[in-house]
């Protein structure tokens, strides 16, 4: 290897090791501060490790579980992300499916309306949506998921349909001579080779699904349904006072499912992305 190349190479991996730590910082900063004790708080100190004197052990991990209902909160978190990414995944792959193997004008249209749909601001939208949820019975975590399923769906598709693209007919057609149906093609033949961007979307999908705040709270009922974005608000007391420590601690414990999800699957996130780049 020449000595240019690897001296570079050695700068680039400097450089991409400060900016993973740039990241990265930002969780520990997290992290340190949910084992302080409340009240600890101060502009000099939120940097600072936890001392002897400001350490608080899991006593705020106990009382941000307890006290907001956090518990069911996850539950409700679970419910909503689950069904959304599964109805994402089912309805969206065979969208894509469907797309690309009929090639016609139609197809074509409403492939571009799908696409422009990822470029509608969510604002141009909220404020009849809210009332529209209300109307359809939309407003509650296990109907939820149809509404995540609009605002889902382009990009979703548009992952499917790059990826069909880059997969031979003569398959699908060899299947449909053995007497297998479109039904039969899709679960047995194609549903199989889709693995790497379902996982990709689903990881993607999770993430936002997971992190949404402004869509459940314009559309549940706040009183009754809360997700963990939403009761980590709630920590937010009257006159500006603020539970910091425990909302911190509840960050973590939010974060922690996605995290685990991430760097189990994130091998598959870049191969789910470029795979349609290979045709088409």
């Amino acid at each position: 290897m020449p000595k240019d190349k690897k001296m570079w190479d050695n700068i680039l991996t400097v450089i991409m090791s400060l900016l993973c730590l740039l990241w990265i910082y930002p969780i520990v900063l997290i992290l340190q501060n949910s084992l302080k004790t409340e009240g600890t708080f101060t502009t000099s100190t939120v940097f600072k490790l936890p001392t002897a004197e400001t350490f608080a052990g899991l006593s705020n991990y106990i009382y941000g579980v307890t006290k907001m209902g956090f518990l069911s909160s996850l539950g409700y978190s679970l419910v909503i992300t689950v069904s959304s990414v599964a109805l994402i995944l089912l309805c969206c792959s065979m969208t894509g499916w469907y797309l690309t193997r009929v090639n016609n004008r139609l197809s074509k249209f409403m492939n571009l309306l799908i696409v422009f749909s990822m470029v509608v601001p969510f604002q141009m939208v909220m404020f009849t949506l809210s009332k529209t949820a209300d109307t359809l019975k939309l407003n509650t975590p296990w109907n939820i998921c149809i509404i995540y399923l609009g605002f889902g769906a382009g990009l979703a598709v548009f992952m499917f349909t790059g990826f069909m693209k880059s997969v031979p007919i003569e398959i699908e057609e060899a299947a449909m001579i053995d007497g297998c149906n479109p039904i039969q093609i899709f679960f047995k033949i194609v549903f199989p080779i889709l693995k790497p961007t379902m996982i990709s979307t689903a990881i993607l999908e999770t993430m936002w699904v997971w992190n949404d705040y402004l869509l459940p709270t314009l559309v549940l009922d706040i009183k009754k349904y809360r997700t963990i974005p939403m009761a980590i608000q709630y920590f937010r007391g009257g006159y500006g006072r603020v539970e910091l420590a425990p909302m911190m601690a509840c960050i973590i414990i939010a974060i922690i499912p996605i995290i685990i999800l991430y760097m189990t699957c994130q091998k598959y996130i870049i191969e789910g992305v470029v795979a349609g780049a290979v045709k088409g």
